[in-house]
């Protein structure tokens, strides 16, 4: 009946060796809480069915039902969400208003995620919605083009509840621009009707430029599974362990956090895997190809953009 907290790692991820030891202190602290790892490549459809895309993921359950998730390895973050779970059953006022204010400021940042936010029932691929309203307001949304990214209200109860209080706006679907409520799908409807949707979402750049935009975003441009700080696979890391040798500047881009680049970059660059390094504009390889270059000596120049 208490809380049980999820840690789904891998072996590989240093970043998960350290969350680790902060579940062991968390442990000692809240022994009425349960802790428990699970090594997510080795349970590959647990890991589906709760989308673990990256490590470490925390899970948190209670009475066997899921209500709350983090990703990444905040320590700050998951001992406040531990905390706050352990203590809910025995909540006084004065900490409710704190919850309360975590809360708001996770909206806040939810809503803010993207110019376009459109909270739903599902996911776009998959609307989950009794009466449609969901698929009906992606297919309004998809039809004139308008890039937007999606948050599963089903996946989280806390911000199901939460944000119809927020936004004072009871039902869901829900869209937003620019961090303001438009309405649901009565509202969306209109808007397309009047001909003011196009004016008021955002288009969808096309793929094209927008992954050409992104590979000249820098001089030296990584796309990668997770970022220079914590990388989420082994090749990510060894390769971002080798640029940090040379010096040189980089930025990366993190292909999980976007599945339209992840599968659009393999097609464009012709380039089936990750990482993809890429030197003003132009691809210059994988993994293999940057420690062949390494050994040559090669490496340097290419990324200073003198060969």
């Amino acid at each position: 009946r208490s809380l049980v907290v999820v840690h789904f790692w891998a072996p590989w991820a240093p970043q998960c060796a350290q969350m680790n030891e902060v579940m062991v202190a968390l442990a000692k602290e809240h022994t009425q809480v349960t802790f428990v790892k699970l090594e997510a490549e080795a349970v590959p459809e647990v890991s589906e069915k709760y989308g673990i895309s990256s490590v470490p993921t925390f899970l948190f359950f209670k009475n066997s039902q899921k209500v709350d998730r983090l990703d990444g390895a905040h320590a700050p973050e998951l001992t406040k969400k531990v905390q706050r779970h352990a203590s809910s059953s025995s909540l006084s006022a004065g900490s409710n208003d704190s919850a309360k204010e975590d809360l708001n400021v996770r909206l806040k940042k939810l809503i803010n995620a993207a110019p376009c936010m459109l909270f739903m029932k599902g996911s776009p691929k998959e609307p989950r919605c009794g009466k449609g309203f969901s698929k009906q307001i992606v297919e309004i949304l998809n039809k004139h083009g308008i890039s937007f990214s999606s948050f599963d209200i089903f996946s989280d109860e806390e911000v199901r509840q939460g944000l119809k209080t927020y936004s004072n706006w009871p039902t869901y679907p829900q869209l937003y621009v620019a961090g303001e409520l438009i309405g649901g799908l009565d509202i969306v409807k209109e808007l397309e009707a009047s001909g003011e949707l196009d004016t008021v979402c955002p288009k969808a750049q096309k793929l094209e430029d927008r992954l050409k935009s992104l590979i000249n975003k820098a001089p030296v441009m990584l796309f990668m599974k997770g970022s220079k700080q914590t990388a989420k696979c082994g090749f990510s890391k060894q390769i971002i362990e080798i640029i940090n040798n040379t010096g040189v500047d980089y930025e990366t881009f993190d292909i999980l956090e976007d599945e339209e680049v992840r599968q659009g970059l393999k097609t464009y660059s012709n380039w089936p895997t990750y990482p993809q390094l890429y030197v003003k504009g132009e691809l210059v390889g994988g993994l293999d190809i940057v420690k062949e270059l390494k050994q040559s000596g090669e490496l340097l120049p290419i990324l200073k953009g003198e060969n």
